[in-house]
C-alpha cells in the first residue's frame, strides 16, 4: 500500500478528535443531540484549522444510525459509507474550480431529490468565496428555503468576500488558529503512535512554524521525518529543513544594530545566506523576535502571552532592558515593511542588507522615529563615557582660503550661549511635545544683538522653527531663563564645514570643565 500523508492518515473521524475548536464542536454536538440542526452553516477561518474536517464529521453525525452524545458512532453503515467517500448523501464541491452559474444550477436541480439512505443530503462547498456573483445569486433562493432534508455547509478562508445576503442566511462559525501548545501535544501524540524519535523542542518549533494550522504542522513533521529517516529528529535538524535561524542569531544581530556595527550585522546576513537559510523566514522570525521584546517592555505580566521557556523569557527581559522603546518601534516598522517588499522581490538579500544599514544608520531617515533613534544612540554613548572630545575653538582656517574667516565668540555673547547650554534640559522640558522632539538635535551658537542661533543638519528641523509660532515659543522660554530678551534665528549646517566649529551641542556637554563635544564623530 502506498504511503499516506500524516494529515490524511490522522484526520479526525469524530468530534472528540478535533483539537482547538471546542467552542464549535460543543455547539454542533448540542444541535444534533437536541435535534435543532440548521439548514445552512458558514465555517470561516484560516487554512488547516479543521473547517472541512468538522463539516465531514457533522455530515456523518446527522446521518449516523447510532449517534453517541451528538457524535457519530463510526461503526454503522452510514458512518462507514461517508468515511470511505462512497455515500451519495455527502456532496463535496470545490468552488475554486466549480464557480459558475451552471454549477450551482446543477445543485439546485439535485436538491429536489430526497436521499436514498439516511436522513440528510449534505452539500459541502469549499472556498465558497470563489463563486461568481451570478453563482451566488443562483444559490441564494435555494439557500433560503431548501428542502428539509438538505444541509449546506459553506467553508471559506475569506468571509469578507461573501455577499451579505448569503451571510444572513447562514449560521456562522469562526475557526480559531490552534495554539502552539495544542499543536505540540497533538504532534507528540501522533509521533508516539507512529514510533517516531523526535525531540520535544523540535516539535514545538514545528508547531510555531505552522502558524495555527494543524494540517501545516503535520505536513512539516512529515517533511522533516522523511529527510532524517531512521534518525532522531532534533531541533537543529528542523532548522536545517525549514531554512530557519536559531534565536541566538537574532540576539547577536540586534546587538550589532544597536552598536551601529554595520560590518558585523552584514557578516551575520552573509553567514545566514551561506547556510542556505530561507531569507523570507529569517525576516519574519526576526520581526517576531522584536515583537516579543516590545511586549516584554510593555508589561511584566507577559508569561501567558509569550510562548517560551522561563530561561528564554529571562534572556528576553535582559535584552529588552538595553533598548529604548521608541528605537524598538522603529526597528519593527522597518522590518514589517521589509516583509511586504520581499514577497515580490528577486533581490531579497539586497533589500535585507539595505534595511539593516538603515537600522544601523538612523540618519538615513528624517522622520520622528529616526530622530529619537539618533538621540538614543548619542545618550547611550554619553552614558558609556564615549563622548569625550577636545573643545572646539573657532578660528581662521589657514588651510581653507575659500572659507570666510571665523572669529572666537565675544565674551558677552559666549556667556549667553553658556547660560543656554547650562540650562538646556530645563529649557526644552518646558516646550510642547512636538517642539521638544524637533529641538533635540539642535546645535547652539550666538549672534549679534542678543541672538541665539539654532543650527540643524536636517531641513525638517530648521523648517519647524522657521515658523513664527514655533519660533515665538522657544524665544519666550529662552528669555525667561536667560533674563533678557532673546531672538532666535536658524541655520542649516553643512557637516564638516568650518562654521560648524562655532556651534555647541548642548546635549553632550560636560559642565564641570565646560568641554564641548565634536559632533562629527557620530
Amino acid at each position: 500500500m502506498s504511503y499516506q500523508a500524516l494529515y490524511r492518515k490522522w484526520r479526525p473521524g469524530s468530534f472528540e478528535d478535533v483539537k482547538g475548536q471546542e467552542h464549535i464542536v460543543k455547539t454542533l454536538k448540542n444541535q444534533i443531540r437536541l435535534e435543532r440542526v440548521g439548514h445552512a452553516y458558514l465555517f470561516c477561518g484560516t487554512r488547516g484549522t479543521g473547517k472541512t474536517t468538522v463539516a465531514k464529521i457533522f455530515a456523518k453525525a446527522v446521518n449516523c444510525l447510532n449517534p453517541v452524545d451528538g457524535s457519530p458512532c463510526g461503526e454503522c453503515a452510514m458512518c462507514r459509507s461517508i468515511q470511505s467517500q462512497t455515500s451519495m448523501n455527502v456532496i463535496e464541491i470545490d468552488a475554486a474550480s466549480n464557480n459558475g452559474v451552471d454549477n450551482i444550477r446543477e445543485i439546485r436541480d439535485e436538491v429536489e431529490y430526497s436521499p436514498t439512505e439516511g436522513r440528510y443530503k449534505v452539500y459541502i462547498i469549499d472556498e465558497v468565496h470563489m463563486l461568481s456573483i451570478g453563482a451566488f445569486n443562483a444559490l441564494l433562493k435555494t439557500l433560503e428555503e431548501p428542502p428539509e432534508y438538505v444541509i449546506f455547509i459553506l467553508a471559506t478562508t475569506e468571509a469578507h468576500k461573501i455577499p451579505v445576503t448569503i451571510l444572513s442566511r447562514c449560521q456562522r462559525y469562526d475557526f480559531r488558529r490552534i495554539t502552539i501548545d495544542t499543536i505540540t501535544d497533538r504532534l507528540k501524540e501522533l509521533a508516539d503512535k507512529e514510533g517516531m524519535d523526535v525531540e520535544d523542542k523540535a516539535l514545538r518549533y514545528i508547531a510555531r512554524a505552522a502558524d495555527g494550522s494543524m494540517r501545516d504542522a503535520l505536513s512539516l513533521l512529515d517533511q522533516c521525518v522523511a529527510f532524517y529517516l531512521d534518525e532522531r529528529l532534533t531541533y537543529e535538524h528542523v532548522l536545517d529543513i525549514l531554512g530557519a535561524v536559531d534565536t541566538s542569531v537574532f540576539s547577536h544581530l540586534l546587538r550589532c544594530i544597536m552598536s551601529q556595527d554595520v560590518a558585523g550585522a552584514l557578516k551575520l546576513v552573509e553567514e545566514i545566506v551561506l547556510q542556505g537559510r530561507e531569507l523570507g523566514q529569517f525576516v519574519t522570525d526576526f520581526t517576531w523576535y522584536l515583537r516579543n521584546l516590545m511586549l516584554v517592555q510593555s508589561s511584566d505580566q507577559m508569561e501567558d502571552i509569550l510562548d517560551m521557556s522561563a530561561e528564554n523569557l529571562a534572556a528576553l527581559k535582559e535584552e529588552a532592558g538595553q533598548i529604548r522603546q521608541a528605537v524598538l518601534m522603529r526597528y519593527i516598522r522597518i522590518f514589517s515593511e521589509l516583509t511586504g517588499q520581499l514577497r515580490y522581490s528577486t533581490q531579497k538579500r539586497v533589500l535585507i542588507e539595505l534595511a539593516i544599514v538603515k537600522l544601523c544608520k538612523p540618519q538615513m531617515e528624517n522622520n520622528y522615529e529616526a530622530i529619537l533613534n539618533r538621540l538614543a544612540v548619542l545618550e547611550d554613548m554619553a552614558e558609556r563615557g564615549n563622548l569625550s572630545a577636545p573643545v572646539y575653538v573657532a578660528q581662521t582656517r589657514k588651510d581653507e582660503p575659500d572659507e570666510p574667516a571665523q572669529e572666537s565668540l565675544p565674551p558677552a555673547q559666549a556667556k549667553d550661549v553658556e547660560a543656554v547650554v547650562s540650562q538646556w534640559g530645563k529649557i526644552i522640558s518646558e516646550l510642547g511635545a512636538s517642539a521638544m522632539i524637533m529641538i533635540k538635535p539642535a546645535m547652539v551658537s550666538a549672534g549679534p544683538d542678543n541672538q541665539i542661533i539654532l543650527g540643524f543638519r536636517e531641513a525638517m528641523n530648521k523648517g519647524y522653527f522657521d515658523k513664527e509660532e514655533h519660533k515665538a515659543e522657544i524665544e519666550k522660554v529662552l528669555s525667561e531663563h536667560i533674563g533678557k530678551k532673546i531672538h532666535v534665528t536658524t541655520r542649516l549646517l553643512d557637516q564638516g564645514r568650518a562654521e560648524e566649529g562655532l556651534f555647541i551641542n548642548p546635549n553632550k556637554i560636560r559642565l564641570d570643565n565646560v568641554e564641548f563635544i565634536d559632533e562629527d564623530q557620530f
